[in-house]
């Protein structure tokens, strides 16, 4: 797959309830200025239908992405292998499509892929010709087992300024291994973006992370920060595209202006790393 670095990520207009006209505009206005990778999950609520609403008659024009695991609405277990074949075609019939680029696994532990049965029905999706590719979507240890299995073609990711970790085994073991990269949540959600902590929890993390951290860059213009971290992102080896989420319309093409401004230093970003390794606990693994 030939993918832009910049993709969107369909989690916030799902979970935030936007307004389908919001979801139309937002789509379509991004894909006319170049953006090609879609990436979503069954859990993200409305997302994957107001996705294929939206733009699924454009289908030849970009990479659709999905996200299977979490029994959202069935009366089955998570990663029960029926609830997952259940998953997988009402994914395709909420996203208006025969198949998706990519199918990836939603997180899981590594026991549970150790059994096996989850693996099962991915590879058999894609068999049957539903998936195009099949992934792995995690962080820390379980990405790291995914990756061995040597089963999967795409591993999704956290990287960012707040969330090194990854660069210093999994991202490498994904490179050695020829696998298609996805950064989530590039620019760490912003998470300094106020001066506050962000009402969101999913947020606090990165936020008590930055605050640690202490960037210079973090201090000055929003704009120039928010480029910084994600130009920083995509700079790591492997990366190949990086997922940001946003509800506005106009957000997608000022992000994506974001890189005309060439590359990042790289004596900024060894100081961003050296910055990481001074200060960086433990327990700061991957975010799910």
């Amino acid at each position: 797959m030939d993918v832009a670095v910049l993709g969107f990520g369909g989690a916030e207009i799902g979970i935030d309830g936007s307004p389908y006209k919001t979801v139309e505009l937002l789509l379509n206005s991004a894909v006319d200025a170049g953006m090609n990778v879609v990436d979503t999950a069954e859990c993200y609520e409305t997302s994957e239908e107001m996705i294929g609403r939206a733009i699924s008659h454009r289908r030849k024009d970009f990479f659709l992405f999905t996200k299977c695991g979490h029994a959202s609405g069935f009366d089955l277990p998570d990663w029960n292998p029926r609830m997952l074949e259940l998953q997988i075609e009402r994914s395709l019939q909420r996203l208006r499509v025969e198949y998706v680029d990519l199918l990836q696994i939603h997180s899981c532990s590594q026991a549970i892929l150790e059994k096996g049965e989850v693996i099962e029905v991915v590879q058999s999706a894609k068999a049957s010709g539903r998936t195009r590719f099949i992934g792995y979507s995690g962080d820390g240890p379980n990405a790291v087992y995914a990756i061995e299995t040597g089963i999967f073609d795409v591993l999704q990711t956290s990287v960012n300024i707040a969330d090194q970790q990854v660069l210093d085994r999994v991202l490498p073991m994904a490179v050695a291994r020829n696998l298609g990269v996805i950064a989530k949540r590039p620019i760490a959600n912003a998470a300094w973006k106020t001066g506050k902590q962000p009402v969101s929890e999913y947020h606090h993390e990165y936020w008590r992370r930055l605050g640690e951290l202490q960037y210079d860059f973090l201090q000055g213009d929003l704009h120039n920060a928010v480029s910084t971290a994600f130009r920083f992102t995509l700079a790591q080896p492997g990366v190949t595209t990086a997922i940001v989420g946003t509800t506005n319309p106009q957000r997608w093409a000022e992000n994506a202006r974001m890189l005309d401004s060439g590359p990042l230093d790289p004596a900024l970003i060894q100081t961003i790393r050296d910055r990481w390794k001074a200060v960086a606990k433990q327990d700061w693994v991957g975010q799910n």
